[in-house]
């Protein structure tokens, strides 16, 4: 079996002291200032069709910090402000690719705060990790050990809406192997009223994480609209409302996780549909319930740990009748209203809409990998029809 390396990043809590919560709080702010200058920098000589690199913002970088203004640039540690200046060329890069939108500046209270160091910018020995500029090494909260012999290559900490500090350390994680090879494989259907319902006719509940603090929510966000723009009150009361959302992601977050670590160790395969998130929370009745639902993350989950594990995902195009197909007979339905949950075919096979859905994207995901049609499969072909309504052509009366 293939050796494989897994760039893997262990986030951690930790309690800083106070004189270290006001240097990572200047860093944050003075990594913000240099990311916004450069990209003015670089907005600017992008109207005069002028095209400016990293090499060139690192040059700006060091002539800043010799201005007067800009001396404040000096007290911390040069290595998160060459870090996003990298951040930004990778940005860049991206837009040019067309697989991004223009870069955006960063906002003081909108933009998340964190700091990335290298291996110049940390000591990391005996189980302590010190940061540059800093004379104690930082209060971790241990929760999980870090590989055995794993040394960090990168190190970054960020502080949340809700006041709580993280300090996130990319290793290689040797433990990371392919799974041994199965023949298992399932479809999953995603929905509201079940969370998935799986081939195999299991149905996973909803959690519904943020309609449990949905009441608790709304009170804290009242609460907060009363108070003062400014005052020390109206901060209190945000951070309350972002320790409320914090509480629904991290439990949304570690739902999804032992799900989908499930999912991956039990199966060889996992077919899942190819939808559109994006254009589904457009509409206002169902968004709250699609967001909360977290579709998005649960595909991103699930498709990097199968990469890490030697497992396989695919995605079924969108435009699958998976509802209308009875998997019995390959017979299609002309119509099949979202109030209807069970139905029986013609050929007299009673079915439910969710338990169908998954099995008929387990059957055309099989089509798909036979036909060799790839994970995002084309709608149209030479021959007129995808690999998998070829499939589903030949299951038909």
């Amino acid at each position: 079996m293939a050796t494989t390396h897994v760039k893997r990043a262990f986030k951690y809590r930790f309690y800083p002291t106070g004189e270290q919560a006001a240097e990572l709080s200047r860093t944050f702010g003075c990594v913000r200032k240099v990311y916004n200058m450069a990209l003015a920098a670089r907005t600017e000589a992008w109207t005069r069709q002028e095209r400016v690199n990293y090499n060139q913002t690192s040059a700006m970088l060091t002539a800043w910090k010799k201005t007067e203004s800009l001396t404040f640039l000096n007290e911390v540690s040069s290595v998160p402000l060459q870090q996003c200046l990298r951040h930004l060329q990778g940005a860049f890069t991206h837009f040019f690719g067309k697989r991004a939108k223009y870069p955006r500046f960063k906002s003081k209270k909108r933009s998340r705060k964190s700091a990335e160091y290298t291996t110049s910018g940390f000591r990391f020995r005996d189980g302590k990790l010190t940061l540059a500029k800093m004379r104690e090494p930082l209060d971790i909260v241990w929760s999980r050990p870090l590989p055995e012999g794993a040394k960090p290559s990168t190190v970054t900490v960020s502080q949340d809406a809700a006041g709580r500090w993280y300090v996130s350390m990319l290793c290689d994680d040797p433990t990371v192997k392919p799974l041994p090879v199965s023949n298992a494989a399932v479809g999953v259907d995603v929905g509201l009223d079940h969370l998935l319902t799986l081939s195999t006719g299991e149905k996973v509940a909803n959690p519904r994480h943020e309609r449990k603090d949905r009441s608790r929510l709304a009170l804290a966000q009242r609460r907060l609209a009363k108070k003062a723009k400014g005052s020390a009150n109206r901060a209190k009361a945000r951070r309350k409302v972002a320790k409320i959302h914090a509480r629904i992601a991290d439990r949304r977050r570690d739902g999804l996780h032992k799900l989908t670590t499930r999912l991956v160790r039990e199966n060889q395969t996992i077919v899942i549909e190819d939808l559109t998130v994006r254009n589904m929370v457009k509409n206002r009745t169902l968004a709250r319930a699609i967001s909360d639902a977290a579709w998005s993350e649960f595909r991103s989950m699930l498709e990097y740990k199968a990469a890490w594990y030697g497992r396989e995902v695919i995605a079924v195009d969108r435009f699958f009748p998976s509802s209308k197909l009875c998997s019995a007979c390959g017979t299609l339905q002309q119509k099949m209203p979202l109030h209807v949950r069970t139905w029986t075919c013609d050929c007299g096979t009673t079915h439910d809409r969710d338990v169908n859905a998954a099995k008929n994207m387990l059957a055309a995901g099989r089509a798909v990998s036979a036909c060799g049609a790839g994970v995002r499969p084309q709608r149209s072909t030479p021959g007129g029809q995808s690999a998998m309504k070829q499939e589903v052509s030949r299951r038909e009366p």
